[in-house]
């Protein structure tokens, strides 16, 4: 009975912790880092640091988001998604606030440890702690408080900004320390990807959401604009991609990442396809392993151009 019950509430961490979203925040970080390659900067240590970061702040806000949920009752049992730890009884409030403060003393650990050994003057030292803090901020804020942004419609953007404009731009800037405008288009293209995800994930929660009044992109948009808008950032992240080699890498090898568009595709046009939210969960697996194959195919496609001169 006892060692069901400590496995039991071991699952239910696992479940809140979801390791199955940190490849995506390690994919922003290896991008930004192959580039700082291509342009020979290439810091390992600034490399680890900042997938680590990354990491942890990933897990916070998975945390954050359960407890915020729980909190405010938005995740119900009629709910089509999985439900996690405190919706489940298995972690309560106080658990789960201390598990909370344990991963944001270590993420500040973390990024004061990247900041000190990767920035060169003051003013980069105070302002990526600036951009730490808010990360933290943000990544609690999202479904924490009063008025949590996700509950607002803004997690998108928020996406777009964490996932791919500050992961990719900033690990590109701790090791190269010079900001190239081109840079941008990867970025957002990393950015819009999570973004895919993220877009899948409220378009299986839309009922639920709606509901409870948790007003998403999704809820906003509706059923049928939130397909044509999933299929949108798809094309978009593609689009950015192609406009970077056609920019900066000048390589063949840079279209390596066009061998994903057939996926991304195929996974665009279910979701156009399929109006019911029960047909959702499946394609949450597929967008992220689709979101990671084309951030694969780039940073190949990145370092066989590099060696091929």
């Amino acid at each position: 009975m006892t060692d069901s019950h400590s496995l039991s509430r071991s699952q239910a961490w696992l479940e809140s912790l979801r390791p199955k979203t940190l490849p995506l925040a390690f994919a922003a970080i290896v991008v930004g880092t192959t580039l700082a390659w291509w342009q020979g900067h290439f810091d390992p240590l600034v490399a680890i640091l900042a997938l680590i970061t990354a990491g942890l702040l990933q897990i916070l806000s998975n945390l954050a988001n359960d407890y915020g949920d729980a909190v405010k009752g938005s995740d119900k049992p009629d709910r089509i998604g999985p439900l996690r730890g405190m919706q489940k009884g298995a972690i309560t409030q106080p658990q789960m606030k201390q598990a909370l403060l344990v991963t944001v003393i270590l993420s500040c650990i973390s990024g004061l440890a990247l900041v000190t050994a990767a920035y060169q003057t003051m003013a980069d030292f105070i302002g990526f702690l600036a951009l730490g803090g808010l990360s933290i901020l943000a990544a609690i804020t999202y479904t924490v408080g009063r008025r949590p942004y996700g509950y607002l419609g803004l997690g998108d953007v928020s996406v777009l900004i964490f996932f791919g404009w500050l992961s990719v731009m900033g690990s590109w800037y701790l090791q190269a320390h010079t900001l190239v405008p081109a840079i941008i288009l990867p970025a957002t293209a990393c950015g819009l990807l999570a973004t895919a995800v993220l877009n899948i994930n409220n378009l299986r929660d839309i009922n639920s959401d709606r509901e409870n009044g948790k007003i998403t992109l999704v809820v906003r948009l509706g059923p049928r604009n939130a397909r044509i808008y999933h299929a949108c950032l798809l094309a978009g992240a593609l689009l950015c991609l192609a406009l970077f080699n056609l920019i900066s890498l000048h390589s063949p090898w840079g279209w390596l990442f066009i061998l994903a568009a057939p996926l991304l595709a195929k996974q665009a046009h279910y979701v156009l396809r399929e109006s019911d939210a029960a047909a959702m969960p499946p394609m949450l697996e597929r967008t992220v392993k689709g979101a990671l194959l084309t951030n694969l195919l780039f940073v190949i496609g990145i370092i066989l151009s590099t060696l091929a001169f």
